[in-house]
């Protein structure tokens, strides 16, 4: 693959859960020379809801050698909300794509037919999964449904965002969809998709990731990855969702590093197979989710896709997926 990347979170708000509170400069100016050094990744798609905070990580990533996807991640806006949240991200991404020598790739809104409002019925993130995981709402006598109706009107909206991006970034423009979402691809440069296998789509995980060639454009993988627990790779992109009100782990799930290690190896085997231009395993860190190792019950990074454990304290210890990573992509690279 010419891309090997990974994910990195400058923080985000979902409802009552922030995913990095504190953002250090300087912590994040090391965390991007690991990945630039150690993990031998050639690029990083860097997310969150707050441009600034993509900018300034996105500067150090440049300064450490690292292509930058730039991409702004808002929570829960309506949709005019959503076309100016990416339009300021955009003239932000062009300040960065003008001021560094590495490439700026402008990652569009991620799956917004799920983490944005007004498209799929649902009050919040967790309901509008629940109406898209009911086969009641995909199908019915008329052929219409709120659901497809939505998804009708996602594409409406992305045609704005696209338009309104391209007046400010000269950049090349991407959008990471979800499997389930019909994108017209002829607005981008790349197509990419969040591409998680789990135990649903097993058997027909590479035929799906093929199709996307049909477009003619390089294919990228903006996600992939599994949680720390053993099963983990049967959930996919649902295993954080382990986590209870409380913030415990329930008993049944044991910590199992090398679950993500192994999904790591499928999946890479997978891309070569398939021929996708990159792919960008998420994630770095979860950074809100603390390794515990005398507390399995509150060991939070069971339920993190990242290749680092976070220290309660502070700072973090690599995990297997680190050094599988690293050994990975650095061979990659040789």
């Amino acid at each position: 693959m010419e891309i090997r990347g990974l994910n990195y979170d400058t923080g985000q708000t979902l409802d009552d859960f922030h995913t990095r509170s504190s953002f250090d400069d300087d912590a994040v100016r090391r965390d991007m020379a690991v990945i630039a050094g150690d993990l031998h990744a050639t690029a990083v798609r860097i997310s969150g809801d707050d441009p600034d905070r993509i900018l300034a990580a996105g500067r150090h990533a440049a300064a450490a050698g690292l292509d930058v996807w730039f991409s702004p991640f808002p929570y829960n806006l309506a949709p005019d909300e959503l076309v100016e949240h990416l339009r300021r991200a955009a003239e932000k991404a062009e300040q960065l794509r003008t001021a560094v020598e590495r490439e700026v790739v402008l990652v569009l809104g991620c799956e917004m037919t799920l983490f944005s409002k007004g498209f799929v019925p649902g009050a919040g993130l967790s309901e509008r999964a629940e109406t898209m995981m009911s086969p009641a709402t995909w199908a019915t006598r008329e052929g219409r449904t709120p659901v497809l109706e939505g998804f009708e009107r996602a594409r409406v909206v992305q045609r704005d965002t696209v338009a309104r991006a391209r007046e400010v970034f000269g950049g090349r423009l991407t959008y990471a969809s979800g499997i389930w979402e019909q994108v017209e691809w002829d607005q981008f440069d790349v197509v990419s998709v969040d591409g998680y296998r789990d135990a649903d789509n097993a058997g027909t995980y590479t035929e799906e990731l093929r199709a996307y060639q049909r477009f003619g454009k390089p294919v990228v993988v903006t996600e992939f990855g599994c949680c720390t627990y053993r099963g983990a790779a049967d959930r996919g992109g649902l295993g954080w969702t382990i986590v209870q009100d409380d913030r415990s782990i329930p008993a049944e799930y044991v910590r199992d590093e090398a679950e993500q290690v192994r999904y790591l190896h499928e999946l890479d085997a997978v891309f070569d197979a398939v021929g996708v231009a990159g792919a960008f395993w998420f994630t770095f860190a979860g950074f809100e989710l603390p390794h515990l190792p005398d507390d399995p019950r509150h060991d939070l990074d069971l339920a993190s896709y990242g290749v680092v454990a976070v220290k309660r304290g502070g700072g973090w210890e690599p995990k297997l997926a680190y050094h599988a990573l690293g050994a990975l992509y650095g061979s990659a690279a040789r």
